[in-house]
């Protein structure tokens, strides 16, 4: 079978916008993305919805600051969507037991029924789109994405040196 960077072609010279690493990232994210996006609409959910779900699903009874930075949401805009996936019944708030001040998320059982399984849908579809992929391509992409992460994520206090000025560049003959 055919891999698809046979059937399409790669535009390598598409400028500094259609080569830029963060716009590599979105765009190949909101791409991948659409048909899941699109199936999460079609059970009734918002995506930001799904990713709560997705995050609950991983550990239960997280605290709302905890699940505001997993799904990658402001706090204030995570606990609006909540209150709403409360009213869903998919969700449950309750009051931490060793701190009041502090509210954990719980699934309710409509909610763990509804996430567990639209998890096992976004394991299948990353599955087809690694299938897609060279051999090995999907492990390594991962991994990259993991390191980026690691240096970047909020309070790493790594962070790339901004340029003071103009960049001199030193040309050599050869």
């Amino acid at each position: 079978m055919a891999k698809d960077e046979d059937r399409i072609e790669i535009d390598r010279n598409a400028g500094f916008v259609g080569d830029y690493l963060l716009y590599l990232l979105a765009a190949a994210s909101d791409a991948a993305s659409a048909d899941f996006h699109a199936h999460v609409r079609e059970q009734g959910l918002r995506v930001p919805e799904w990713r709560i779900l997705a995050c609950l699903s991983d550990e239960d009874g997280q605290m709302v600051t905890q699940l505001a930075q997993l799904a990658l949401m402001e706090q204030s805009h995570l606990t609006k969507i909540v209150d709403q996936m409360a009213t869903k019944g998919l969700v449950k708030r309750r009051s931490d037991e060793r701190d009041r001040r502090r509210v954990r998320v719980f699934l309710t059982p409509a909610g763990r029924e509804l996430g567990g399984r639209l998890v096992d849908e976004a394991q299948a579809h990353e599955r087809a789109i690694i299938a897609r992929l060279r051999p090995g391509e999907g492990a390594l992409l991962k991994d990259a994405l993991r390191h980026i992460h690691a240096l970047y994520r909020a309070g790493s206090g790594v962070a790339a040196a901004p340029v003071a000025g103009p960049v001199k560049l030193e040309t050599r003959a050869t």
